[in-house]
């Protein structure tokens, strides 16, 4: 047991949280109350004990966060919806865990449902929490252009030796068996794999490395999987709640603080499907808001968020906030395709021995960047494009067929080629 490092930080710059919540010792082990495990806060204290600087920069997402949750324009709720890119990296070991594509768009719109409070069971929060349940301004789309500028469905399948990853991240690196994630401030990374240890999921939450960035799942808690009471999508709902900055319902403390003023104190998790109320932290009459994407009940018994919470994600798109970047990512834009008035190109002699000219109908664009990939979709490096002549060296490319991409800063055309 130790104590919570995240409010240490906070606390060395002024932001100190009431003292019963400091003198409150938090578990670095993961989660395992109740059912639901999440080890977004032991990933955080470990990265702040790797990162002595992390706690500075939490800090400081903190401070503006506080900020901005004072202005009226948050009050009010005005800020503009934020259309977040997601790339989904299926890491599989066996074919059950090569979470399908139905599974995939099925979790994308449970999310949409979920921040924009259209979820069908929003119903049920109790009238004494109504006037709290709010929508967010996030939504998500499946990315459809690359980071390359490519056509993708937004999903990375890979397929993996590991059997089962746990908290230390290395389903996010190819080299360690998992998938490398795409850039921060352009996607939301949301990786699907087969979690030991009992977990349900984790997240990063801003602030951290950006290789590392993102959220990961076991891969059967997308809606429809073999997850048992936590198959309706909510596990990934949870998890991108940490990663936009919201904190565990009850403070990760005995009647700890979660950085919002509208969700009630209780005293700890609720799992599976408590009754209404369940007063704990002397929150009567209303008592725990277990209903709450925040606390760890059951899928279908969690299906609210608050305005506080509402707020916090606001403040992270707000001018200075920790993940302002993405408001102008084009990931979830697909690249306009080649028409019948584009350019068209001619590539020969092809098949090619050394050099492969590239030629519109009249001259080459200086401009025009090129690109080659193998037909598993890997980027060759070892390929020289010379916009002046409009040759691409391919001496160093093995004999096989290669797919070659033009982009001339508008308009990205592909085709294919054969080296010999």
């Amino acid at each position: 047991m130790k104590k919570n490092i995240y409010v240490l930080a906070l606390a060395a710059l002024g932001l100190a949280l009431p003292a019963a919540a400091q003198n409150r010792a938090v578990s670095l082990e993961k989660a395992t109350l109740n059912g639901r495990q999440c080890a977004a806060m032991e990933v955080l204290e470990a990265q702040i004990a790797a990162d002595p600087a992390m706690g500075k920069r939490l800090a400081a997402i903190e401070a503006h966060t506080q900020a901005f949750v004072s202005t009226p324009a948050a009050l009010r709720g005005t800020t503009a919806t934020v259309t977040i890119p997601v790339v989904v990296h299926v890491v599989y070991n066996t074919a059950a865990q090569n979470v399908p594509q139905s599974q995939i768009d099925a979790q994308i719109r449970v999310l949409n449902e979920d921040f924009a409070k259209m979820n069908a069971d929003a119903s049920r929060v109790p009238s004494a929490f109504a006037g709290a349940a709010a929508a967010t301004n996030v939504r998500f789309v499946l990315a459809q252009r690359d980071p390359n500028g490519l056509a993708t469905t937004g999903v990375v399948r890979k397929s993996t030796k590991t059997r089962s990853f746990s908290s230390n991240d290395f389903v996010k690196y190819s080299s360690k068996g998992g998938s490398d994630a795409w850039p921060r401030d352009k996607y939301l990374n949301l990786w699907l794999c087969n979690l030991g240890q009992g977990l349900l999921g984790y997240a990063q939450f801003p602030g951290g490395a950006a290789a590392t960035d993102g959220v990961v799942c076991l891969y059967s808690s997308t809606p429809g999987g073999a997850a048992t009471n936590y198959n309706k999508g909510r596990t990934a709902t949870h998890e991108i709640g940490h990663w936009l900055n919201l904190r565990h319902i009850w403070g990760d403390a005995s009647c700890g603080n979660d950085l919002v003023s509208d969700t009630p104190t209780q005293q700890t998790s609720n799992g599976g499907c408590p009754a209404f109320p369940h007063v704990t932290c002397s929150n009567g009459p209303s008592g725990d808001m277990f209903m709450n994407y925040m606390d760890y009940t059951y899928d279908n018994c969690m299906y609210m968020f608050t305005a506080g919470q509402s707020a916090r994600m606001d403040a992270l798109f707000a001018a200075g906030g920790a993940r302002a970047a993405l408001l102008a990512s084009n990931g979830g834009t697909a690249p306009r395709v080649a028409t019948a008035s584009a350019p068209v190109y001619s590539l020969y002699p092809n098949p090619a021995t050394d050099v492969l000219n590239l030629r519109t109908g009249a001259a080459t664009k200086a401009n025009v960047s090129v690109a080659v990939y193998d037909l598993r979709g890997k980027e060759l490096k070892n390929v020289r494009f010379d916009a002046a002549t409009g040759q691409l060296d391919v001496r160093s490319l093995d004999k096989g067929i290669y797919r070659i991409t033009i982009n001339n800063g508008e308009q990205v055309t592909q085709q294919s080629f054969m080296k010999e």
